[in-house]
């Protein structure tokens, strides 16, 4: 099976090293130098440095020609870039071929999730072929095999089943889901309570907070999901707190890492400049807010996070506004 992957960031290349496993695999990318490392060097130079890829992979500059004959087509953009580069794609795009997003995050301004975006950007005979791949996977850790567990998820049971065969290997395994809105919520707004992670670890705070954290951020993406129509037991898989669990805990989680610097003191802006690729949580943290401010759902950490991220709010502030909110059940 001939695959393409859209987008040569280190999750692009670990699935695509998933991909390789069942035939070739063209990797389409916008800097040339990783290009040029993946075709002559079977290495990523910029996001995957010091790991051998499969002769499998080969990259190029062209879109037109990644996806030339693909009989799946994995789509691993920042999703800023999605609506752009996916109306760049689509008239070389086939009905009847899976296009597997592993993109995570909420559209800013229009607050669309990546499914919507894509429903508005592709043409209608496409749409059918979309499914959302999601939940506690590094990249780095998937590229070097180590066992990973994912949800696949789409609207045709077909499409998700075709697509699970597809990046099914002996130590990626793939579940199949009809939760489209589920795995997507779950997959995005997981890095924003990641964030505020971080900042819990970066003020030196210990075991009980990050508990708190979880469990708690668990809660109020489960309100927004299920008021969007999410199934609430995805909310307790893979792609709800199995990836929030990866998220927040894990020192690769790069959502994690900002919040770990604004916790010590630093600026937004002097440690995005600072990484070499997107923390969506920062983006996701402004959409999110105002999706529940639209669906008129209480997001408290969420809340929080974009008041320290787009407000200049205080990490230690946050804290305890958190922590002196009124009393509730927990259930309310």
């Amino acid at each position: 099976m001939q695959s393409a992957v859209i987008g040569g960031g280190s999750w692009g290349t670990a699935l695509a090293t998933v991909l390789s496993t069942k035939g070739p695999v063209k990797i389409w990318a916008i800097e040339p130098e990783v290009v040029a490392g993946i075709n002559r060097d079977h290495r990523n130079p910029q996001f995957m440095r010091g790991f051998d890829l499969p002769h499998e992979i080969t990259a190029t500059l062209d879109l037109g020609e990644a996806l030339t004959g693909a009989a799946l087509i994995c789509v691993v953009v920042p999703t800023h870039a999605l609506r752009g580069v996916m109306a760049r794609a689509a008239p070389h795009l086939t009905p009847g071929v899976p296009i597997v997003t592993a993109s995570k995050g909420i559209e800013n301004d229009s607050l669309m999730t990546m499914e919507e975006v894509l429903s508005a950007t592709l043409p209608r005979a496409l749409r059918a072929d979309l499914a959302f791949l999601s939940g506690p996977s590094f990249a780095q850790e998937t590229i070097q095999r180590m066992p990973t567990v994912v949800t696949i998820a789409a609207r045709f049971h077909e499409v998700a089943e075709e697509a699970q065969r597809a990046f099914a290997t002996d130590w990626f395994r793939v579940y199949t889901s009809e939760d489209v809105t589920g795995v997507e919520l779950g997959g995005a707004l997981k890095n924003v309570i990641a964030i505020a992670a971080g900042v819990a670890a970066g003020l030196g705070l210990g075991h009980n907070t990050r508990a708190a954290l979880l469990t708690r951020g668990v809660a109020e993406i489960t309100r927004l999901a299920v008021a969007r129509g999410a199934n609430p037991l995805t909310l307790s898989g893979l792609s709800g707190m199995g990836d929030l669990i990866l998220t927040c805990t894990g020192e690769l989680s790069r959502n994690r890492q900002v919040g770990e610097a604004l916790g010590r003191g630093r600026r937004l802006d002097e440690v995005l400049a600072g990484m070499n690729e997107v923390a969506e949580g920062v983006r996701t943290a402004k959409s999110a807010y105002e999706l529940a401010a639209r669906e008129g759902v209480e997001m408290p950490i969420t809340t929080e996070v974009y008041r320290m991220l787009y407000q200049d709010k205080p990490p230690t502030q946050v804290v305890r506004d958190l922590m002196s909110r009124a009393l509730k059940h927990e259930r309310a």
